[in-house]
């Protein structure tokens, strides 16, 4: 059956990987994962054409000269609440949020995927694609009031893909050759091979820029729009504006106030209550039920993010294929896209490289109709006659819940009987929890490209390869994708990457969800990203 979306407004931007021409800085889970953490998200259409340009091309900075605008209001905003403030470990929306309006990325990512300067005002790209030179801004300064340099960059992704490190982005930056300050306000990186989604990968989560020989990352100093003017671990963190940031009219708002709930129907009811302004990740239901009320503006927008339901191959029972594929047939695709996300978002595939990677998404590998006498048979094979137990962890955000109950009920018919375990979203990531049960549901956000799902959640080596999944014939075609500079062999590699995946991945998704906002309307500029802790709130500014 196709995918398709319904009742949701679909804003694509076919986009140039390595974007030769660039537009003027626009607005901003997981371990939405490198959300890099799986809960974060953001969607994407990926061009014919990424191939590397001939002759080393610069970026330009927007050039345009904006008014002397003086930030007044304060935004309220529902979140989950913050666990790690370390750039290098942040993980959930919130902590993405509040982290990239307190520090900066040397290159951003636009609402459509187009990759945009920040701190790096322009670059250039070698013949060979296997040299970045990036020319920084000027007078940019941190909040204790020391300039930018360059040695600030190299420091940052240095400690970013130290081997010693456990970070998650140990692997992302693994082939970078060498990073140098070639200039007190230039900066020099050197691949190992080429990558033609490397300014996405300057672009992670993680990536935000700290001052150099940082000895204690949690004592927020960065160069970003706003300044943490106090915080409370139980209750919520209130951002200034910063009046000697580098970008001109930004930001527009003099306070953020991201408050803390651990109930989604709380934060909808704290909405409709105007006690906040913005809600986002709204589980479709409620999402639903702000149709139609006074003062408030609900926003839907399509995204690549996905609940990944998955099991460890390296144990019982799931080091056992017969398993997996009784997993499989058991499940009823079309069903649980109908219950859980009522007809918003996409059904999925068993692979995350989803429909709105138009260049990359295939539908040639059927999913095999279910079947639950073969499932039974399966489950009998393997040494489970009479059925199997077993415990499904999830977190107690969007509507991974809903989706539990669905599979238990769905997978009870075929004596899979299951124990559904709910856990806060700060506990379920927290420690890496989550890497460790047998099955799980994990919330993985939406990326401006697919490789990144590969490279960090599939592949043998990968940080977060919660299934513990290892296919030799799986991982040469990732590496394949992620190199080549040539877009056919590009596109056939992730086409045979989601056969293999379907046919023997220990994973299944049953769809690709949208992202469900809400802010009061006496706001305006908010423009919601996939992934939405990275979302812009820089340009939100009062309605006069």
């Amino acid at each position: 059956m196709k995918s398709r979306y319904r009742s949701v407004s679909v804003l694509i931007v076919l986009l140039t990987v390595l974007a030769l021409t660039l537009t003027a800085c626009g607005g901003g889970s997981t371990p939405e994962s490198t959300q890099l953490s799986p809960t974060q998200e953001s969607s994407a259409v990926l061009p014919a054409e990424t191939s590397l340009p001939e002759t080393a091309t610069e970026q330009p900075a927007p050039t345009s000269e904006q008014p002397t605008v003086i930030p007044e209001g304060a935004l309220r905003v529902a979140m989950q609440s913050l666990v790690q403030t370390d750039p290098a470990l942040i993980s959930s929306d919130t902590e993405v949020l509040v982290a990239s309006h307190v520090y900066d990325y040397l290159v951003d990512v636009d609402p459509q995927n187009n990759i945009i300067p920040r701190l790096a005002e322009k670059w250039t790209i070698s013949d060979d694609g296997l040299t970045y030179i990036f020319d920084l801004h000027t007078e940019v300064t941190f909040h204790d009031g020391s300039r930018l340099t360059a040695e600030d960059v190299v420091w940052t992704f240095n400690r970013l893909r130290d081997p010693s490190k456990d970070y998650p982005t140990k692997d992302l930056y693994s082939k970078i050759a060498n990073i140098e300050a070639t200039g007190d306000l230039q900066v020099t990186f050197t691949l190992t091979q080429t990558n033609p989604f490397f300014l996405y990968d300057l672009s992670d989560n993680h990536a935000l820029i700290l001052q150099a020989d940082t000895s204690d990352p949690t004592q927020i100093n960065g160069t970003g729009p706003f300044t943490v003017d106090s915080y409370s671990p139980e209750d919520r963190i209130t951002l200034k504006a910063n009046p000697n940031y580098f970008m001109e009219g930004q930001p527009r708002l003099a306070n953020i106030e991201v408050i803390f709930f651990a109930d989604d129907t709380a934060m909808v009811d704290a909405l409709r209550g105007g006690q906040v302004d913005l809600a986002m990740r709204i589980p479709t239901p409620l999402y639903q039920s702000l149709q139609g009320e006074a003062g408030i503006n609900p926003i839907s927008i399509p995204t690549n993010a996905f609940d990944l339901v998955r099991l460890r191959t390296d144990r019982e029972p799931g080091n056992d294929p017969r398993v997996i594929q009784a997993f499989k047939l058991a499940t009823d695709r079309e069903s649980a896209f109908q219950l859980v996300e009522q007809g918003l978002g996409a059904i999925g595939r068993d692979s995350p490289v989803g429909p709105l990677y138009t260049a990359y998404y295939s539908e040639d590998t059927p999913i095999p109709e279910r079947d639950i006498e073969k499932a039974k048979q399966l489950l009998a094979d393997a040494g489970y006659p009479n059925g199997l137990t077993i415990d499904l962890h999830t977190s107690d955000t969007g509507n991974r819940q809903d989706l539990a109950a669905v599979l238990k009920e769905q997978w009870a018919e075929a004596g899979i009987n299951v124990n559904i375990v709910v856990e806060p979203e700060s506990v379920y990531f927290g420690d890496n929890g989550w890497l460790e049960v047998d099955l799980g549901i994990t919330n993985w956000g939406s990326r401006p490209y697919p490789q990144f799902y590969l490279d960090v959640m599939l592949v043998c080596s990968a940080v977060w390869n919660e299934s513990r999944f290892c296919d030799a014939e799986f991982d040469e075609q990732a590496r394949l994708a992620g190199t080549t500079l040539n877009e056919d062999e590009r596109i056939q590699a992730y086409h045979e990457i989601q056969r293999i995946l379907i046919e023997r991945g220990p994973i299944i998704i049953t769809s690709f969800w949208p992202l469900n906002t809400a802010i009061h309307d006496q706001f305006e500029g908010f423009t919601p990203k996939a992934f939405a802790g990275r979302t812009d709130l820089r340009e939100i500014r009062l309605v006069k």
